[in-house]
């Protein structure tokens, strides 16, 4: 089952330390089963409650996960290890369409805004005690979110979308608490909230966003929080609709003590808009990053909330990092009051690469999902088969896999880079690579 490697150890902390080692070494793999811990535990002389303890411990720091009868295994993306996530490999001359990243022509020139920061740093530098949020940038966030409706609350800023969501979840929950997630949703935080010693409770998503029937199941079952994409939802392009939202919003009304997320990355890049659900619960946070419109390099996202949620991540980040660069934050102001991005045209890019590859693939036959964002999601029969047949297309898309907990296959195109030459050769290379293979007969 584990190939040359020998698990050692006679407590609990030298047996999960030894099976930690070796998933960084690469020597166990993700996905690779680990033993019974009854079969482990009479191989190593120890008592099966010793090898429980070290299961449990490797399931709360993210290594491993326990899915039932089926026993444990090294997580497809274990929190202990380095290593990059396993990549598909694009063939020579391919397009790689997996990455989920923005189109690098339609990202604003960063020098000019960091220069301008800079200098102005250098006429008044940040010293410790500081406010870690620069004012001209809450003045501005503070200006859009209104906009959108959303609840008035502090504001902070902190190191990208995924850092806010960890922070968020940390501030409120303990290990072995239950968070509701959307399913298919972004694989970083179906990765994160095992990883945090939390459990997964997958919520369905259609064009509309989360299910509320799920929504309340998973609530009912006892998650004490749940994260929602509001816009351009990865991998499926999903946007939560009024009449949604609406929903939404009744179902939290029934649990006020859920600890609510809003994830909205898509801010900038989407033409649709956004129905806050916050305002029903008695804890809620709302993220929104820059990495999709202005370089996923700026790691940089504006958190607001209740007082108290946001208090808490500003507690936890002076013990840590302190505060995010103010150069990082005034050269996003510059990049927001000089027009860099122009967001109507970025937004309309985008939608007009998804709409394309949409209509050609329903010319030939194959539903396809993408209402908002630059992904463009698609149900398929055999996700390996469909991948592989597209790569031997010369086409890289990312795996279903990554997304999924309990919904069924399909594989996710990012759309950023497409050209209109593109997009026929591509829908009929999707088209033949999730038929299903010809039956073969033997004679």
């Amino acid at each position: 089952m584990l190939g040359e490697y020998r698990i050692q150890g006679r407590g609990a902390a030298e047996i999960a330390a030894s099976v930690e080692r070796a998933v960084g070494s690469g020597e166990l793999r993700p996905g690779q089963p680990l033993p019974p811990m009854r079969e482990l535990a009479a191989s190593l002389g120890v008592n099966p409650n010793t090898v429980a303890a070290a299961y449990r411990t490797l399931r709360e720091r993210g290594v491993i996960e326990t899915a039932g009868r089926r026993g444990s295994r090294v997580r497809f993306k274990p929190a202990t290890t380095g290593r990059e996530e396993l990549r598909v490999e694009v063939p020579a001359g391919g397009r790689d369409l997996s990455t989920g990243n923005p189109d690098p022509a339609l990202l604003p020139r960063l020098a000019p805004a960091l220069a301008a920061a800079a200098q102005a740093g250098d006429r008044e530098p940040v010293l410790y005690g500081d406010d870690p949020v620069d004012p001209d940038l809450a003045r501005i966030a503070r200006a859009d979110l209104d906009a959108d409706g959303v609840p008035e609350g502090p504001l902070t800023v902190t190191s990208g979308s995924l850092d806010a969501v960890e922070r968020v979840l940390l501030a409120h929950l303990k290990p072995g608490d239950a968070v509701a997630v959307e399913d298919p949703g972004w694989g970083s935080t179906l990765d994160l909230v095992p990883a945090l010693g939390l459990r997964t409770v997958a919520v369905g998503v259609d064009d509309e966003g989360p299910r509320a029937d799920d929504l309340r199941r998973a609530l009912e079952s006892g998650a004490r929080a749940v994260i929602v994409t509001g816009r351009a939802q990865n991998p499926t392009g999903a946007s939560v609709s009024a009449t949604r939202a609406r929903a939404l919003r009744a179902v939290l009304r029934e649990h006020p003590q859920t600890l609510l997320i809003e994830d909205d990355h898509g801010h900038g890049i989407v033409d649709l808009p956004l129905h806050p659900i916050a305002g029903v619960t008695t804890h809620w946070a709302l993220v929104r990053s820059v990495a999709k419109a202005y370089g996923p390099d700026l790691r940089l996202a504006v958190l607001t909330g209740d007082p108290v949620t946001v208090d808490r991540v500003r507690g936890r980040q002076r013990l840590g990092p302190g505060w995010v660069s103010h150069l990082l934050q005034r050269a996003v102001v510059r990049l927001w009051t000089d027009g860099a991005v122009d967001r109507a045209a970025v937004a309309a890019a985008y939608r007009s690469r998804r709409q394309a590859l949409i209509d050609a693939l329903a010319d030939r036959g194959v539903a396809a999902h993408g209402r908002s964002g630059m992904n463009v999601w698609i149900p398929v029969r055999d996700e390996t088969g469909a991948l592989a047949r597209l790569l031997q297309s010369g086409w890289a898309v990312a795996p279903g896999a990554r997304f999924r907990l309990d919904t069924p296959p399909g594989i996710r195109i990012t759309v950023s880079t497409l050209t209109v030459h593109d997009i026929a050769p591509l829908a009929e290379a999707v088209a033949a690579a999730v038929r299903p293979s010809p039956a073969r007969t033997y004679g």
